[in-house]
Formats: structure tokens, C-alpha cells, sequence
């Protein structure tokens, strides 16, 4: 007997046609797709930006002002009074007439602040080649001096106010002592003291430097001490 032929296979025999027409109805779907053009649709109550003009509006050119610089105010004129020829002037020049013969005298007296601001400006050594004396000793015998010569104020020993007064002092080139200032005091009665004594020296020998005299300071200590 021969095998007859179902119909489920020569559904099957066929299975490869059908595909093949499924891709080709596809793809001409999808061309026919991307050749469509569609009009868009005319909206109600809308126009074209193309259709409609756009009116620009002039804006007026204006022009500021410049504001106009006050006018500058009136010169004043001085009103100058003539005066008559007739009228007497009192108000006269009288020159006074001096007379100089070879006997009159005259003073110059300008170089005379000039001598005394250069003795001021002196230059003031603090040490030279030849250093001033005082009775044959120096600073040492001066102070021993002026340690003898004190006299304790009495203010300050009812006090029990003791110390030692600082002095600075410049001695001239004729020996003599002057701008005696206190350096560091104690009390203004120990200070008072201390200056007093230091005036009542007797003078140095002067010192001096490339042979002339000059003008040397010194600081000596003063104390004051009650016993």
C-alpha cells in the first residue's frame, strides 16, 4: 500500500514560501511608510508667522538737553573818587635830614650775636689728649671734694631721705664750670644740694687737644647717706 499524505505535511512543504512573501509584504509596507507625506492640518484661530507683517514702531529720537552754564556774575567796578585840585593835603612827607662827618661814631653790632652763637655751638668732648685737672687730680679728686663739701639738707635727714644724685657738667676752657644738670635725682632738696655744691667749686685746669683748650664733660655720682 502506498502512504497517503496528510495535510499537516504538505502544510509544513509550504512553510518556506510563506515567509518568504511575509518579508516581501513587509518591506513594501515599510517603503510605502516612509513615501507617505502627510498635510498638517489647519488649526482654527491661528495664523502663519509668513502670513502676518510685522509692524515696527518709530521710536522718536529726543535729544538731551545740555544744560546751560549760569552766567557768570557781574564784575564789580570800583567807583574812584576825583578829588579838586584846590584841596589841601595835610598829610605831608617830611624827610629828616641827618649830618655825618668823619668824628660821628657808628656801632656795628651784627657780628656780636654771631660770636656769642658760635661760642654756644662749640663742640663739647667727652674725652681729649689732654684731660682738665682739679687740684692736680681728676674726676676722682673732684667728686672726693664734692663728698666733703656737702651739707645734708635738713627737710631730707628728718625724713630719712637718703640716695645718690646723678650730675653732668661741662668744664670751660677757662677752667670754670657751667651747664650743671641733674641726670637722675632723689629728691628735689638732695638734687638742689648736689647742684649748689658743684657751683661752689673751685675752677679746673682746662683741658685741651692738638694744643688748644677745649670745652670737656663729665658725670660724677653724689651720695647721700645719713649716719
Amino acid at each position: 500500500m502506498e502512504p497517503k499524505k496528510t495535510e499537516k505535511t504538505d502544510l509544513e512543504n509550504k512553510k518556506n514560501i510563506f515567509i518568504e512573501i511575509g518579508f516581501i509584504v513587509a518591506l513594501g509596507l515599510i517603503l510605502l511608510a516612509f513615501q507617505w507625506t502627510s498635510k498638517p492640518e489647519e488649526v482654527e484661530g491661528f495664523e502663519s508667522e509668513s502670513d502676518t507683517e510685522i509692524e515696527q514702531e518709530s521710536v522718536p529720537i529726543t535729544r538731551q538737553e545740555q544744560e546751560k552754564e549760569p552766567p557768570p556774575p557781574p564784575k564789580t567796578t570800583e567807583v574812584i573818587n576825583i578829588v579838586d585840585d584846590e584841596v589841601d593835603i595835610e598829610d605831608e612827607l617830611s624827610l629828616e635830614t641827618t649830618e655825618a662827618d668823619q668824628e660821628t661814631e657808628v656801632s656795628i653790632d651784627a657780628f656780636a650775636d654771631q660770636e656769642e652763637e658760635a661760642e654756644e655751638e662749640e663742640e663739647i668732648f667727652v674725652r681729649v689728649a689732654n684731660m682738665p685737672k682739679f687740684k692736680g687730680g681728676g674726676l676722682n679728686s673732684f667728686r672726693k671734694w664734692v663728698q666733703k663739701n656737702l651739707e645734708y639738707p635738713t627737710v631730707a635727714a628728718e625724713n630719712g631721705i637718703e640716695g645718690t644724685v646723678y650730675v653732668k657738667f661741662v668744664v670751660n676752657k677757662d677752667g670754670s664750670i657751667t651747664n650743671i644738670q641733674v641726670i637722675r635725682g632723689v629728691d628735689p632738696s638732695l638734687n638742689k644740694e648736689a647742684v649748689k655744691t658743684i657751683k661752689s667749686a673751685p675752677k679746673w685746669k682746662p683741658g685741651s687737644q692738638r694744643g688748644k683748650p677745649v670745652r670737656v664733660r663729665f658725670s660724677v655720682p653724689i651720695v647721700f647717706e645719713l649716719q
